[in-house]
């Protein structure tokens, strides 16, 4: 049976996290097979708006874009996506975040002389879909410095439980064990 936190908590009475809950329900029987969280798979990423794309000097495929996290000052980053332009909103993964469709922990760079301090994702970093045409492109509407996963709908983790099957097999057993105590 799956189940998500929202709706586990809908019917209880309870602040507690997930992590509790899920040694609350082992503790009173219920066998958790597993815990399916998407938002911590994709913890790091944000919604960005590109304050500015120009070309990159030193290269014809790249732009450097300046994109607004909704943190701070503007950061600046090198993209190789064909779609990379002034005024569109995508994905921003900051320096430390892990890109799962890349396997890597996205380090601070400098891509033919230019610093780069984060990425502007496509959907298949982020194993979304296998595109990689391009980066991510967002509405109009998409509120900057959001989570991503919060944006998507994905901040509601699924918690899947085990559940005891009514064994025909025990009737059978108590059968037998009647037997052999009748014997004795």
């Amino acid at each position: 049976m799956k189940l998500t936190l929202s709706w586990l908590k809908d019917h209880l009475d309870t602040n507690a996290s997930l992590e509790v809950i899920v040694e609350t329900l082992t503790r009173i029987g219920l066998e958790v097979e597993g815990v399916e969280d998407p938002a911590r798979k994709l913890a790091g990423f944000s919604i960005g708006y590109v304050v500015e794309a120009s070309q990159h000097p030193n290269a014809d495929r790249l732009r450097v874009c300046l994109v607004d996290t909704g943190q701070g000052a503007p950061v600046q980053v090198v993209c190789g996506a064909p779609n990379a332009r002034t005024g569109m909103k995508g994905v921003f993964s900051p320096v430390g975040t892990y890109i799962p469709g890349k396997d890597l922990v996205l380090g601070k760079g400098v891509i033919r002389g230019v610093e780069s301090n984060g990425m502007l994702c496509s959907e298949a970093e982020l194993l979304l879909s296998q595109d990689h045409d391009g980066i991510i492109d967002l509405p109009a509407d998409a509120p900057v410095g959001t989570p991503f996963a919060e944006y998507l709908g994905l901040n509601d983790p699924v918690i899947e439980i085990n559940l005891t099957p009514n064994r025909p097999d025990r009737s059978e057993e108590r059968r037998v064990g009647k037997e052999c105590r009748s014997r004795w």
